[in-house]
């Protein structure tokens, strides 16, 4: 097997395994969020932390500079899938980039490895624009995954239940913004 052909496999292969692990990492997530919901019966009613994060009556911490893994941690669905989207897609980016640079790399491993970054960079910027137009119509939150040919959307309805109103609300406006038919677009509700 010629060395084109066996970058371009291995190539294909690192793609492939960065797709599963974001895909494995996006399940994780979504099932410690259902457990999350299923144990927040255990709060005590009436318990509150204040917006600085300590209890009534305690001082609050000084100020620390504003790290973004500490926006991104506890049991908040959409920020979690959103950063774990964010890792995969770099540890892909990476991966093109370091093909691309190869010394040895021939000219159409480049151009498929920047084509890759492009369809990439074209995703990320899909998935934003959903995920501000469907929030922009009321919901709590959203967030979008986004595939070759289809797209993944995660819609917050606060207390209510998706109805069929708003399927067709959030169909419309993934449609529009990736220009899949309704077939590719699937939308689930996270409460």
């Amino acid at each position: 097997m010629s060395a084109r052909l066996k970058r371009n496999a291995v190539v294909v292969t690192m793609a492939v395994l960065v797709c599963a692990a974001a895909a494995l990492n996006w399940k994780y997530a979504g099932q410690e969020a259902v457990k999350d919901v299923q144990n927040a019966g255990t709060k005590i009613l009436g318990e509150a932390a204040l917006v600085s994060g300590t209890e009534d009556g305690e001082d609050a911490p000084a100020a620390a500079p504003e790290d973004e893994s500490g926006v991104y941690t506890g049991s908040d669905y959409f920020a979690s899938a959103r950063l774990t989207r964010q890792q995969a897609r770099d540890s892909a980016i990476t991966l093109l980039q370091e093909a691309a640079a190869q010394e040895n790399a021939d000219a159409s491993v480049a151009n498929e490895a920047s084509e890759g970054i492009q369809v990439l960079a074209s995703y990320t910027l899909k998935e934003a624009q959903i995920e501000n137009l469907v929030t922009a119509k009321g919901y709590a939150d959203c967030v979008a995954f986004m595939g070759d040919d289809s797209i993944s959307v995660v819609v917050s309805t606060g207390d209510r239940e998706l109805t069929g109103e708003d399927v067709a609300k959030i169909t419309d406006i993934a449609m529009t913004e990736t220009g899949y038919g309704a077939g590719g677009i699937k939308i689930m509700a996270a409460n």
